[in-house]
Protein backbone atom coordinates (compact mmCIF):
# COMPACT_ATOMS: atom_id res chain seq x y z
CA UNK A 1 0.00 0.00 0.00
CA UNK A 2 1.14 3.52 -0.83
CA UNK A 3 -0.23 6.09 1.58
CA UNK A 4 1.90 9.19 0.95
CA UNK A 5 3.84 9.38 -2.33
CA UNK A 6 4.15 7.08 -5.32
CA UNK A 7 6.60 7.44 -8.21
CA UNK A 8 5.67 7.02 -11.86
CA UNK A 9 7.55 3.68 -12.15
CA UNK A 10 5.83 2.42 -9.00
CA UNK A 11 2.43 3.31 -10.44
CA UNK A 12 3.33 1.61 -13.72
CA UNK A 13 4.28 -1.53 -11.78
CA UNK A 14 0.95 -1.51 -9.91
CA UNK A 15 -0.95 -1.27 -13.16
CA UNK A 16 1.14 -3.99 -14.76
CA UNK A 17 0.54 -6.50 -11.97
CA UNK A 18 -3.20 -5.91 -11.86
CA UNK A 19 -3.45 -4.31 -8.43
CA UNK A 20 -6.91 -2.69 -8.01
CA UNK A 21 -5.99 0.93 -8.60
CA UNK A 22 -7.70 4.18 -9.55
CA UNK A 23 -5.96 7.32 -10.82
CA UNK A 24 -7.59 10.74 -10.51
CA UNK A 25 -6.53 13.87 -12.37
CA UNK A 26 -6.98 17.02 -10.26
CA UNK A 27 -5.46 19.51 -12.71
CA UNK A 28 -6.88 23.00 -12.28
CA UNK A 29 -6.21 26.71 -12.69
CA UNK A 30 -7.35 28.82 -9.75
CA UNK A 31 -7.48 32.00 -11.83
CA UNK A 32 -9.12 30.29 -14.82
CA UNK A 33 -11.33 27.44 -13.50
CA UNK A 34 -12.91 27.00 -16.93
CA UNK A 35 -9.66 25.44 -18.18
CA UNK A 36 -9.87 22.35 -15.95
CA UNK A 37 -12.10 20.27 -18.22
CA UNK A 38 -9.84 21.05 -21.16
CA UNK A 39 -6.76 19.93 -19.25
CA UNK A 40 -8.35 16.54 -18.67
CA UNK A 41 -9.70 16.12 -22.19
CA UNK A 42 -6.48 17.28 -23.82
CA UNK A 43 -3.96 15.01 -22.12
CA UNK A 44 -4.02 12.77 -19.08
CA UNK A 45 -2.70 9.51 -17.69
CA UNK A 46 -4.40 6.64 -19.52
CA UNK A 47 -7.34 5.41 -17.46
CA UNK A 48 -7.44 8.49 -15.23
CA UNK A 49 -10.72 9.88 -13.96
CA UNK A 50 -11.51 13.59 -13.51
CA UNK A 51 -11.57 15.29 -10.10
CA UNK A 52 -12.59 18.93 -10.51
CA UNK A 53 -11.76 21.29 -7.64
CA UNK A 54 -14.95 23.34 -7.97
CA UNK A 55 -17.34 20.56 -9.00
CA UNK A 56 -16.12 17.57 -6.97
CA UNK A 57 -13.62 18.61 -4.28
CA UNK A 58 -15.72 21.47 -2.95
CA UNK A 59 -19.39 22.40 -2.90
CA UNK A 60 -21.07 25.72 -3.54
CA UNK A 61 -24.64 24.58 -2.85
CA UNK A 62 -26.20 26.57 0.03
CA UNK A 63 -26.07 24.69 3.32
CA UNK A 64 -24.12 21.72 1.98
CA UNK A 65 -20.58 22.75 2.88
CA UNK A 66 -18.86 21.55 6.03
CA UNK A 67 -17.16 24.94 6.25
CA UNK A 68 -17.29 28.28 4.44
CA UNK A 69 -14.61 30.05 2.40
CA UNK A 70 -13.94 29.85 -1.32
CA UNK A 71 -13.75 26.04 -1.50
CA UNK A 72 -16.07 24.58 1.15
CA UNK A 73 -15.63 20.87 1.80
CA UNK A 74 -18.64 18.73 0.86
CA UNK A 75 -20.11 16.46 3.53
CA UNK A 76 -18.19 13.20 3.83
CA UNK A 77 -21.19 11.17 2.65
CA UNK A 78 -21.44 13.32 -0.49
CA UNK A 79 -17.77 12.76 -1.27
CA UNK A 80 -18.17 9.01 -0.81
CA UNK A 81 -21.17 9.00 -3.15
CA UNK A 82 -19.16 10.81 -5.82
CA UNK A 83 -16.23 8.40 -5.44
CA UNK A 84 -18.59 5.45 -5.76
CA UNK A 85 -20.06 6.94 -8.94
CA UNK A 86 -16.54 6.81 -10.40
CA UNK A 87 -16.28 3.10 -9.62
CA UNK A 88 -14.01 3.54 -6.60
CA UNK A 89 -14.26 1.26 -3.57
CA UNK A 90 -12.41 0.85 -0.28
CA UNK A 91 -10.26 -2.01 -1.54
CA UNK A 92 -8.45 0.14 -4.08
CA UNK A 93 -5.10 1.87 -4.14
CA UNK A 94 -5.96 5.43 -5.17
CA UNK A 95 -3.44 7.74 -6.83
CA UNK A 96 -3.97 11.49 -7.28
CA UNK A 97 -2.02 13.86 -9.48
CA UNK A 98 -2.15 17.16 -11.35
CA UNK A 99 -0.02 19.14 -13.79
CA UNK A 100 0.37 22.04 -11.35
CA UNK A 101 3.30 20.82 -9.24
CA UNK A 102 0.87 19.19 -6.76
CA UNK A 103 -0.93 22.43 -5.94
CA UNK A 104 -4.38 20.81 -6.20
CA UNK A 105 -4.17 17.02 -5.96
CA UNK A 106 -3.17 17.17 -2.29
CA UNK A 107 -6.72 18.31 -1.60
CA UNK A 108 -8.12 14.96 -2.76
CA UNK A 109 -5.35 13.06 -0.93
CA UNK A 110 -6.42 14.76 2.29
CA UNK A 111 -10.14 14.27 1.62
CA UNK A 112 -9.65 10.54 1.17
CA UNK A 113 -7.75 10.39 4.47
CA UNK A 114 -10.63 12.35 6.01
CA UNK A 115 -13.00 9.66 4.72
CA UNK A 116 -10.87 7.00 6.41
CA UNK A 117 -9.14 5.68 3.27
CA UNK A 118 -5.43 5.24 3.94
CA UNK A 119 -4.42 3.71 0.57
CA UNK A 120 -4.12 7.00 -1.28
CA UNK A 121 -0.87 8.39 -2.67
CA UNK A 122 0.17 11.50 -4.53
CA UNK A 123 2.04 10.92 -7.79
CA UNK A 124 5.36 12.62 -7.10
CA UNK A 125 6.14 15.03 -9.91
CA UNK A 126 2.64 14.75 -11.39
CA UNK A 127 1.89 14.44 -15.08
CA UNK A 128 5.38 15.64 -16.06
CA UNK A 129 6.99 12.77 -14.15
CA UNK A 130 4.58 10.30 -15.72
CA UNK A 131 5.45 11.50 -19.22
CA UNK A 132 9.17 11.45 -18.44
CA UNK A 133 8.80 7.80 -17.41
CA UNK A 134 7.11 6.95 -20.71
CA UNK A 135 3.71 6.39 -19.14
CA UNK A 136 0.68 5.83 -21.35
CA UNK A 137 -1.49 8.87 -22.08
CA UNK A 138 -5.08 9.38 -23.16
CA UNK A 139 -7.30 12.22 -24.33
CA UNK A 140 -10.94 12.88 -25.08
CA UNK A 141 -14.06 12.52 -22.93
CA UNK A 142 -13.97 10.89 -19.52
CA UNK A 143 -14.68 7.14 -19.38
CA UNK A 144 -17.99 5.86 -17.99
CA UNK A 145 -17.08 3.59 -15.07
CA UNK A 146 -19.29 1.03 -13.38
CA UNK A 147 -20.51 2.48 -10.05
CA UNK A 148 -19.30 0.93 -6.82
CA UNK A 149 -19.79 1.36 -3.08
CA UNK A 150 -17.36 3.62 -1.22
CA UNK A 151 -17.88 3.50 2.54
CA UNK A 152 -17.04 6.29 4.96
CA UNK A 153 -14.82 5.20 7.86
CA UNK A 154 -13.24 6.89 10.87
CA UNK A 155 -11.31 9.99 9.79
CA UNK A 156 -7.53 9.59 9.57
CA UNK A 157 -6.78 13.33 9.52
CA UNK A 158 -8.13 16.17 11.65
CA UNK A 159 -10.33 18.95 10.31
CA UNK A 160 -10.65 22.17 12.30
CA UNK A 161 -13.33 24.79 11.83
CA UNK A 162 -13.15 28.54 12.35
CA UNK A 163 -14.60 28.27 15.84
CA UNK A 164 -11.87 25.80 16.82
CA UNK A 165 -9.04 27.97 15.51
CA UNK A 166 -10.38 31.23 16.92
CA UNK A 167 -10.96 29.65 20.35
CA UNK A 168 -7.29 28.65 20.59
CA UNK A 169 -5.87 31.81 19.00
CA UNK A 170 -2.72 32.94 20.78
CA UNK A 171 -2.49 29.88 22.99
CA UNK A 172 0.65 27.70 23.05
CA UNK A 173 -1.34 24.59 22.14
CA UNK A 174 -1.95 25.99 18.63
CA UNK A 175 0.66 26.91 16.00
CA UNK A 176 -0.89 28.30 12.82
CA UNK A 177 1.08 27.88 9.59
CA UNK A 178 -0.03 29.80 6.49
CA UNK A 179 0.91 28.23 3.13
CA UNK A 180 0.33 31.31 0.96
CA UNK A 181 3.08 33.27 -0.78
CA UNK A 182 4.91 35.78 1.39
CA UNK A 183 3.40 38.87 -0.24
CA UNK A 184 -0.14 37.64 0.42
CA UNK A 185 0.72 36.59 3.96
CA UNK A 186 2.15 40.04 4.73
CA UNK A 187 -0.89 41.72 3.20
CA UNK A 188 1.04 43.47 0.45
CA UNK A 189 -1.36 42.14 -2.17
CA UNK A 190 -4.49 39.98 -2.27
CA UNK A 191 -5.83 38.76 -5.62
CA UNK A 192 -8.65 36.53 -4.38
CA UNK A 193 -10.06 37.56 -1.00
CA UNK A 194 -11.63 40.86 0.16
CA UNK A 195 -9.15 41.44 2.99
CA UNK A 196 -5.36 41.30 2.79
CA UNK A 197 -3.21 39.97 5.63
CA UNK A 198 -3.04 36.93 7.86
CA UNK A 199 -4.31 35.36 11.07
CA UNK A 200 -2.50 37.02 14.00
CA UNK A 201 0.43 34.96 15.23
CA UNK A 202 0.58 32.72 12.16
CA UNK A 203 3.87 31.51 10.72
CA UNK A 204 4.46 31.60 6.97
CA UNK A 205 5.69 28.62 4.95
CA UNK A 206 4.77 28.98 1.25
CA UNK A 207 3.75 25.51 0.07
CA UNK A 208 5.97 25.80 -3.00
CA UNK A 209 9.05 25.60 -0.77
CA UNK A 210 8.43 21.89 -0.19
CA UNK A 211 9.26 21.04 -3.80
CA UNK A 212 12.30 20.81 -6.02
CA UNK A 213 12.31 22.58 -9.39
CA UNK A 214 10.87 19.51 -11.13
CA UNK A 215 7.81 19.51 -8.90
CA UNK A 216 8.82 16.55 -6.74
CA UNK A 217 8.86 16.78 -2.96
CA UNK A 218 12.24 17.46 -1.39
CA UNK A 219 13.90 14.65 0.54
CA UNK A 220 12.65 13.87 4.06
CA UNK A 221 15.98 15.10 5.43
CA UNK A 222 15.74 18.45 3.64
CA UNK A 223 12.11 18.88 4.68
CA UNK A 224 12.97 18.10 8.30
CA UNK A 225 15.72 20.70 8.39
CA UNK A 226 13.50 23.36 6.83
CA UNK A 227 10.48 22.63 8.99
CA UNK A 228 12.57 22.61 12.15
CA UNK A 229 13.64 26.11 11.17
CA UNK A 230 10.05 27.20 10.49
CA UNK A 231 8.75 25.88 13.79
CA UNK A 232 11.71 27.19 15.79
CA UNK A 233 11.14 24.90 18.74
CA UNK A 234 7.34 24.84 18.66
CA UNK A 235 5.74 21.45 19.19
CA UNK A 236 4.87 19.91 15.78
CA UNK A 237 1.64 18.35 17.03
CA UNK A 238 0.22 21.84 17.72
CA UNK A 239 0.39 22.85 14.06
CA UNK A 240 -2.76 23.85 12.17
CA UNK A 241 -2.31 24.35 8.42
CA UNK A 242 -4.19 26.81 6.28
CA UNK A 243 -3.87 28.80 3.06
CA UNK A 244 -6.37 30.84 1.05
CA UNK A 245 -9.13 28.25 0.80
CA UNK A 246 -7.81 25.01 2.29
CA UNK A 247 -6.30 23.57 -0.89
CA UNK A 248 -2.59 24.46 -1.10
CA UNK A 249 -2.13 24.03 2.65
CA UNK A 250 -2.06 20.26 2.14
CA UNK A 251 1.49 20.06 0.71
CA UNK A 252 2.69 21.65 3.96
CA UNK A 253 0.77 19.05 5.96
CA UNK A 254 2.20 16.25 3.84
CA UNK A 255 5.73 17.66 4.05
CA UNK A 256 5.61 17.61 7.83
CA UNK A 257 4.59 13.96 7.76
CA UNK A 258 7.36 13.12 5.30
CA UNK A 259 9.79 14.92 7.59
CA UNK A 260 8.81 12.63 10.46
CA UNK A 261 6.97 15.34 12.38
CA UNK A 262 3.67 13.48 12.66
CA UNK A 263 0.12 14.21 11.56
CA UNK A 264 -1.25 17.72 11.92
CA UNK A 265 -4.59 19.48 11.51
CA UNK A 266 -6.09 21.32 8.54
CA UNK A 267 -8.16 24.48 8.84
CA UNK A 268 -10.05 24.07 5.59
CA UNK A 269 -11.93 27.36 5.72
CA UNK A 270 -8.56 29.11 5.77
CA UNK A 271 -8.03 32.82 5.13
CA UNK A 272 -11.05 33.12 2.82
CA UNK A 273 -13.38 32.13 5.65
CA UNK A 274 -11.44 33.82 8.45
CA UNK A 275 -11.31 37.26 6.83
CA UNK A 276 -15.04 37.10 6.01
CA UNK A 277 -16.08 36.19 9.57
CA UNK A 278 -17.17 39.29 11.52
CA UNK A 279 -15.21 40.04 14.67
CA UNK A 280 -12.10 38.01 13.91
CA UNK A 281 -8.74 39.83 14.02
CA UNK A 282 -6.55 40.21 10.95
CA UNK A 283 -2.90 41.25 10.87
CA UNK A 284 -0.42 42.58 8.32
CA UNK A 285 3.33 42.60 8.06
Amino acid sequence: MYNMLITAPQLQALQANGTPCAVLDCSFDLMKPELADGFFAGERIAGALPAHLDKNLSTHAPGEGVNAGRHPLPQRAAVAKWLGSLGLHNGMQIVVYDRNKSAYCGRLWWMLKWLGHDAVALLDGGLAAWKAAGGALASGPAPSPTPAEFAVKAALRQLLLTADVSAALGRPEQTIVDARAGARFRGEMEPLDPVAGHIPGALNRPFTENFTEDGCFKSPEALRAEWDQVLAGRTPSTVVHHCGSGVTAVPNLMAMEMAGLGTTALYAGSWSEWCNTPGLPCAKG
